[in-house]
């Protein structure tokens, strides 16, 4: 049972923390047409930073209580901050490239 209930927590941080992150980074996009065309990969980088932070932080204040849950360690932590962010600015850079 309380498995079912941490998937749903999971669930339930992803959909509420993603759906605030896209409100508040998603109308940046509508700058022009063509960063609105790249702008799933900022969604992309919410969800690689919502993993991180909930493998780092949020597992432990949870429901489940099994084997496995350990923390990213540091150097992936920072390469998954840095993708998501490279992510975030992608569509400005291809944007300005292709337009």
């Amino acid at each position: 049972m309380r498995t079912v209930l941490e998937l749903l927590r999971i669930i339930i941080i992803f959909v509420l923390l993603g759906g605030l992150a896209w409100a508040i980074i998603g109308n940046i996009y509508t700058i022009n047409g063509v960063t609105e065309t790249y702008s799933w990969l900022s969604a992309l980088s919410i969800l690689v930073l919502l993993f991180v932070l909930y493998r780092n932080k949020l597992q432990f204040s949870g429901w489940y209580k099994g084997k496995g849950r350990k923390k990213l360690p540091k150097n992936v932590s920072i390469l998954f901050i840095s993708i998501s962010i490279i992510l975030i600015i992608a569509p400005f850079i291809l944007g300005s490239l292709l337009s």
